[in-house]
């Protein structure tokens, strides 16, 4: 059976499994999600997704075993629409709670209106921007820095070449051609680690992906339908040294 197919199966057993149990042995169950995902443990943290979907799932579940509990008469609906509503608007809450440290400027123009803008006979001409795509190199037992020395990874932490570790992250990394900018993918596909190692800083950017590398620079954008962004712009000011 395909991956996809598999999961699909999977959530509508789950669905079914709440649907089915007593409501007072569902709702622990629920609760146990919620409470999983807000204590933010670094071992949960490439389970959040597969959490948040359970937790989604699951409400609509037990509200089914609520109602059939309950008779399934007009007072039955009239209960289970408000624990319904009550629900999801929590639910709701949560996910905005998770999403808390994602970026909130406005999402940049997609990437055919971008491709308009630059085939566009008028405007002042604008120089064409190529990117070097990422080499991303599987840390593995190790993995030469080109500035010297060697990343290791243990668990979800990486040690850097000169002792450094940066947690939450994969065992991938990709450098820029000169070596200053380290790149580490945030575990789950959470977004991007960036070090920049002539400043000294670490920018870790939610629901940011590397796409390529400019004039030494990253470039990132939010998903493949978006334009790339250089760093100076995804961060919201311009104090970087080229």
């Amino acid at each position: 059976m395909p991956p996809r197919w598999s999961a699909w199966a999977l959530t509508v057993a789950w669905l079914l499994l709440l649907a089915l149990l007593p409501w007072w042995l569902g709702l622990p169950l629920l609760l146990a999600l919620a409470a999983a995902l807000l204590s933010q443990v670094a071992r949960l943290a490439e389970y959040t997704g597969m959490l948040r979907r359970a937790l989604h799932w699951g409400v609509p579940g037990w509200l089914l075993s609520v109602l059939l509990a309950l008779g399934g008469g007009p007072r039955a609906w009239v209960l289970t629409m408000s624990a319904a509503l009550a629900g999801f608007s929590l639910l709701v809450l949560l996910d905005n709670w998770l999403d808390r440290d994602r970026p909130r400027q406005p999402s940049p123009m997609s990437s055919a209106e971008w491709s308009e803008l630059a085939m566009a006979p008028i405007g002042p001409a604008a120089a064409i921007i190529e990117l070097q795509p990422p080499i991303w190199l599987d840390v593995g037992e190790g993995v030469a820095d080109p500035r010297g020395g060697t990343l290791h990874v243990s668990g979800r932490v990486l040690t850097l070449a000169d002792a450094r570790r940066v947690d939450g992250v994969e065992p991938r990394c990709c450098f820029s051609a000169d070596g200053r900018w380290l790149a580490m993918p945030l575990m789950a596909g959470r977004g991007t680690v960036l070090l920049d190692r002539q400043r000294n800083r670490l920018h870790r950017l939610r629901g940011w992906q590397l796409c390529g590398w400019h004039a030494g620079q990253p470039w990132l954008n939010r998903g493949k339908d978006d334009a790339p962004l250089g760093l100076a712009h995804v961060l919201g000011h311009d104090d970087l040294e080229p």
